[in-house]
């Protein structure tokens, strides 16, 4: 659905994106990853056609964005990271001026303004004056603005910077819900945990480089090929080790406390018949589980590996 082919954005002697190639599939939840100044900001205008690249092409739904560029209007909708609003206008007027904007029939418009609202959990408001809404409201009136046209691509920008956390939660539920009508959906953001709930693949950006990118799980498992297991012992973890000693698929033992952590390169049926082996010899296990790597764990990984 999203294609950048050697994408590179100079101002002046300042590199902000170089060489960016990156896809995103039609569906997917992608996550666009990094510290602010990595260059997601600059990716996203290009991306948005509301500024022109250096060089390099961009093509969204397979439509070249410097040959049609209004084409690939009709395909996106772009939530910038500041929520700005007519605070004269009450929410309806407001939604009303850009469903004018996007030509969508005056006796159409009453009913996709209240889909919308509906969708950005907004109905409550809809005869409110935009400024006296909080930010998060705004930056959820800017959303269903977003949705009039019914993009299949949704670039968003910083989505939840600024929100308390319950605007946060409020906000991603209704992320989920644009997913669940099939959208695609290009987030930004170096909040990691806005992004790891409700992201299918992401892509780390540092210094205006695409350090890596792919689904989430299959990352993952490039990244951290061996599962990591812990086990809560209530007897000594001294017989928990002896009984794991030279065990084929344990390449790593540690113990702290009451717990052992393993990093394991067999399957879950091959854990389950560790898990058996270890009661069949008389150790008290309390827990076991899979510690499993999220996106923060990639991150910071992926950093670590960039500084050395």
């Amino acid at each position: 659905m999203i294609r950048t082919v050697d994408l590179r954005v100079d101002y002046g002697d300042f590199t902000a994106v170089k060489d960016l190639n990156l896809h995103v599939p039609k569906g997917e939840i992608f996550g666009l990853i990094g510290p602010n100044g990595a260059g997601k900001t600059s990716t996203f205008k290009v991306l948005a056609t509301l500024q022109e690249p250096t060089y390099g092409d961009v093509f969204v739904g397979g439509v070249d964005i410097a040959e049609r560029p209004q084409d690939v209007h009709k395909l996106l909708g772009y939530m910038p990271d500041l929520p700005i609003v007519y605070e004269e206008l009450k929410v309806w007027e407001f939604l009303d001026l850009f469903a004018s904007a996007y030509f969508i029939p005056v006796e159409k418009r009453k009913q996709r303004i209240d889909e919308c609202l509906e969708l950005a959990n907004l109905t409550a408001k809809r005869d409110a004056f935009s400024g006296t809404l909080s930010r998060g409201m705004r930056q959820r009136l800017i959303l269903a603005k977003t949705l009039l046209h019914e993009p299949e691509v949704m670039l968003l920008d910083e989505p939840a910077g600024g929100l308390d956390p319950m605007a946060r939660i409020e906000l991603r539920e209704a992320l989920r819900g644009m997913a669940a009508l099939g959208k695609t959906l290009v987030v930004s953001s170096h909040i990691l945990t806005e992004l790891a709930d409700f992201c299918t693949s992401i892509g780390i950006m540092e210094r205006g480089e695409l350090v890596i990118d792919g689904a989430i799980d299959d990352i993952i498992a490039q990244m951290n090929p061996h599962t990591l297991w812990v086990m809560e012992i209530l007897s000594e973890t001294s017989k928990a080790e002896a009984c794991l000693a030279g065990h084929p698929h344990i390449e790593s033992c540690e113990s702290e406390g009451q717990s052992v952590r393993i990093r394991f390169s067999g399957d879950d049926e091959e854990a389950a018949d560790l898990l058996a082996k270890l009661i069949h010899d008389g150790v008290r296990v309390k827990a076991f589980y899979e510690d499993k790597m999220d996106v923060e764990d990639i991150f910071l990984k992926v950093g670590a590996r960039e500084v050395t």
